[in-house]
Order: structure tokens, then sequence, then C-alpha cells
């Protein structure tokens, strides 16, 4: 009887579980910007709950989750003339619908990532045009307050197209908040600054305050192990994914391997990069003549990847991805096709297959998960 009664406890909680994906995209395409799905975490089933009105946000290109889960927070106005914006939102659970809060000039063109720190109290912003990262505090109600710091990336690099200035990329908080990595496609650089969320300018630079990556490489996302030791950089340019080994606030190159196969000619246009709950598998989609998700075993000792194959998107652009919190999903944003195609992934071999449910969303460019209780 007792052996019952736990059993069905245990069945309990993972009913209560509710599980939410958001969407960001550009509404420029046709979208209404930022939809809002419940997630079927045994069958990979999305059912539509709400979406923000055509016309009230522009462009919510990138998105993030505060740690609390009440907030939402949007890259807005991308790809716009002149300065971007970052735009806050409160999430009801209970209803699936989003409500803005308020919104604040990024200082700068083209804001395409967001990272909101673990105290909840702070988000750094990247501007990619511009090539400048901001910190903007968050107040109790989720609202954001206008930019306290402000920093400008210099550099440039051999591409003359691509490479011409800086261009941060990602802005990748470590995984005790204390530093926060930025990538700079740019000047193949990856900037190192330590975090500090209780004074007014938190963001100063590290010992050494750089790394420098392969001269035109064009780091852009950047990710660390559940571990907390090694972290991962897809690299667009160059189509290479980067190991490194976080030690003592510093990054040493570990290895380099390719994100496509041998065979496979430039120019590339890798974008996204993220790892298995579990830490042992990474994946990292290409753009371009690929449109595919590259597949790799992680030696949890070393780091070091394996590759052990490819997944086609099943659609063009996969500009942005990501895994279900119980590992058993793979969602691709396929940006250019307007699609998102929820694969089932194989927990031993680390393999994709398509699980037979996919979205239409108009250029649906970034893709946030959460688990409610």
């Amino acid at each position: 009887m007792r052996l019952l009664f736990i059993f069905l406890g245990i069945s309990f909680v993972l009913n209560a579980q509710n599980c939410y994906l958001f969407v960001g995209s550009y509404t420029q395409s046709g979208s209404k910007g930022i939809y809002v799905y419940k997630f079927d975490q045994s069958s990979g089933k999305l059912e539509w709950l709400s979406n923000t009105d055509s016309g009230s946000v522009v462009n919510p290109s990138f998105l993030g989750i505060a740690p609390n889960k009440k907030f939402i927070y949007a890259c807005t106005d991308s790809k716009m003339p002149g300065e971007g914006s970052i735009s806050a939102f409160a999430f009801d659970s209970k209803t699936g619908k989003l409500k803005f809060i308020n919104k604040e000039s990024s200082i700068g063109e083209n804001p395409v990532y967001l990272s909101v720190h673990k105290s909840g109290k702070w988000v750094v912003n990247a501007n990619y045009t511009a090539g400048n990262i901001t910190a903007h505090v968050i107040k109790d109600d989720g609202s954001i307050r206008p930019m306290n710091q402000i920093i400008q990336l210099e550099g440039s690099g051999p591409d003359k197209d691509r490479q011409e200035k800086a261009h941060a990329h990602a802005a990748v908080f470590s995984p005790m908040g204390e530093q926060l990595f930025v990538t700079d496609l740019g000047s193949d650089k990856i900037m190192i600054y330590n975090f500090n969320e209780y004074i007014n300018l938190p963001m100063y630079p590290n010992l050494p305050p750089s790394l420098n990556t392969v001269a035109g490489s064009g780091p852009r996302h950047f990710v660390f192990h559940p571990n907390k030791q090694f972290a991962y950089c897809i690299e667009e340019l160059s189509g290479t994914v980067a190991v490194y080994d976080h030690v003592n606030g510093r990054l040493d190159t570990v290895q380099r391997v390719l994100a496509h196969d041998k065979n496979t000619k430039g120019p590339f246009a890798s974008a996204d990069i993220h790892i298995s709950p579990d830490g042992l598998f990474l994946y990292a989609s290409n753009r371009g003549n690929e449109n595919n998700i590259a597949i790799f075993s992680i030696n949890t000792q070393t780091g070091k990847l394996k590759s052990i194959g490819y997944q086609s998107t099943l659609g063009e652009g996969p500009r942005n991805f990501t895994i279900d919190p119980s590992g058993n999903f793979l969602l691709v944003a396929n940006v250019q096709s307007g699609i998102v195609v929820v694969f089932k992934r194989d927990k031993k071999s680390g393999l994709l297959k398509k699980a037979g449910f996919e979205i239409k969303i108009p250029a649906a460019s970034c893709l946030q998960m959460m688990v409610v209780e």
C-alpha cells in the first residue's frame, strides 16, 4: 500500500509540471512577435497558448527568462535603423499569457543576445551592429531600468565583409554568475569580464581580459558544460567548435573540431550551440548550404568532442535551437523557412529523428523553454 502511495505521488509530481516554449521572431516578416506554447515532454506535442499582439512589439529576435520564471526579456527593434531596445514582459503560467511591462533603449543598433543574471537583478545585452554591451538593472516588478553601464568593443578581423569592426554576438554569464563572457565575431576574441552584482558598474575586465580565437573564425555563441568546468564556442565563419577549460577565471584551449563534414565547402554559417542536460552530447547548428545539426559526444573527463553524425533541420536557416529540460527532445527554429521542428533525441546515442510535430511561425528566430511546478 505504501509503495502504491509513493508511486502515485511521483506520478502526481510529474503531471503537475508544465513546460512552456517561448518563440521569438522577426515581425517585419509577418509574425506577431513572441509566441507561447505548452510543450508535452513525453510526446513532443505543442499546444498554442498565446502570442503578443501584432504591432505591439517589433522584431523580438532573442529571448531570456528570469530565474524566478515570472518575467521574459526580449531583444527588440532588432535589425532596425537606429538604437534597438530591451523589452520586459510578465508571464502568467496559469493563463500562458504575456503582459508587456516596459522597454528601454539597448544603446546600440541591432541587439541580438541577452542574459539575465542568476540574481534576477541584472540583464546584459549584446548589440551586434554597434559592437557594444550594456548592463541594466531589473526592478522587483520585472521592469528594466535605463542603462547602468556600457562597454564598447574594439577591433577587426581578416574578413573585410563581416569583420570590419567589433560585433558583439553573445554575452553569457559563468555558472556562478561572477564572470561574463562576450563573443566578438568582428575581432575574433572572447572578452572576459568580472561581474559584481552589488555595484553600480558591475562589469570590469578580468585578468586576462580576453582570449584570442583563430583569425577569421568569428566566435558567435558560447555555452558552459553542466559540470561548470568546460566551455564551448561555435565559430560562425570557420564552421568550428572550440573547446575550453575554464580555470581560475580564464579560458584554456583544449580542442577545435569542424562542425561540418571535412568535404563540405564554405562559406560557412554556423549559428547556435547547446549541451544535453546529462552533459554527454553537444549539438551545433549550421545554416547556409548545410542546414543541419552537428552532433558530438563529449568526453566528460577531458571535455573533448567526437563527431557522431548530422541531422537535417528540415528547413532553412537554423539560427537557434533548444533542448527541452527533460532531454527528450530538440527543437529547431528555421528562420528562413518559418517553421519550428521537433526532433526526438535518443539519450543513449545522442542521435535525432523527427518527432512528427512542427509549428509555422514567420521568421522564428529564438526558442526558450522553462518548466513550472
